[in-house]
Formats: structure tokens, C-alpha cells, sequence
């Protein structure tokens, strides 16, 4: 797990594949991990992972190559509103 940006509306979590020892090779190759997107003033999130979340990776270093403002990968981040069905708790 990886925080990868935290601004005061949104917080993105970037997860690792998870693999275990002993996992066959092709089960190996399908893992996948995946982003937890956060909207802290709607209190919802959204994980995603496979084709989503390998879009939103395209996404994002598009984003960044271009170093863009807080309020510009607020907006991005914003794309993802209306999927967010999640509500969001502290633990």
C-alpha cells in the first residue's frame, strides 16, 4: 500500500499485486493491485483495478508529465465521482 497523493479533497492509495508464495506462474501473471480513490468531502471511495485502473496509471503519468496544479488533479480525480458508491469510514 502506497499513498500516491493526498490533497484536501481527494487521497489515492496505490495497492501492490498481491502474490503468494506458491502461486502458479500464469495465476502470477493476472494479479493485479489496484488504486483506492477517496473523496473526502463526499466521504465515498472507489477501488479499481484491472483495465480501469491500468487506464487510470496511463492517466495519471499524462497528468503529471504535464506538472499540473492540486486543483488540476482534483479535477481528474473527479472524474471518478459518480462510481463512487462506498461509503468511507475511519478505523
Amino acid at each position: 500500500m502506497n499513498m500516491i497523493y493526498n490533497s484536501n479533497n481527494y487521497c489515492v492509495v496505490e495497492f501492490a499485486p498481491y502474490v503468494t508464495e506458491g502461486m502458479v506462474e500464469d495465476v502470477v501473471s493476472q494479479a493485479t493491485g489496484g488504486f483506492e480513490i477517496m473523496d473526502k468531502n463526499a466521504k465515498r471511495e472507489i477501488f479499481i483495478r484491472g483495465e480501469l485502473a491500468d487506464n487510470f496509471r496511463k492517466g495519471v503519468a499524462e497528468l503529471i508529465a504535464t506538472e499540473p496544479s492540486v486543483e488540476e488533479i482534483d479535477e481528474f480525480l473527479s472524474r471518478f465521482d459518480p462510481m463512487m458508491q462506498q461509503s468511507l469510514t475511519l478505523h
